[in-house]
């Protein structure tokens, strides 16, 4: 049997869906899962880290957006309990973040990361001089 996924865009398509489980043989897998993130929002979640890998500096440096989605994405990922792991470099040199990536997020996890990442930001922001 091949493989296909089907999105559940109206009913017609979940007639379908019906109608595919009950005619597959058993032992077939059928996985239901969230969408994971589009378009739309991995532009929203770069354009937010774009504004502060823009304007910020963290431990005395400015960082490149990549940077800056790695520490906020595990801030989030601490702030929701999930874990982190730091295990030793490959090469012997210090010690690596593994973390998930947000490729993998459904649209609900990156939505939750974009309102952490814009709410670290208004609570971090430094304070603009009265003139």
């Amino acid at each position: 049997m091949e493989p296909r996924t089907l999105i559940l865009r109206d009913e017609s398509v979940r007639r379908r869906a019906v109608a595919a489980v009950a005619e597959a043989p058993l032992g077939v897998v059928v996985k239901l899962s969230e969408p994971t993130r589009n378009a739309a929002a991995n532009a929203a979640l770069h354009a937010a880290i774009g504004a502060i890998a823009a304007t910020r500096e963290w431990a005395g440096k400015r960082w490149p957006l990549e940077v800056w989605k790695r520490l906020l994405v595990a801030a989030w990922s601490r702030a929701n309990g999930e874990p982190l792991t730091l295990l030793p470099a490959l090469d012997g040199a210090g010690v690596d973040i593994v973390q998930r990536h947000t490729s993998v997020m459904t649209q609900r996890e990156v939505a939750d990361l974009i309102s952490f990442v814009e709410s670290w930001a208004a609570m971090t922001a430094p304070e603009k001089e009265i003139a």
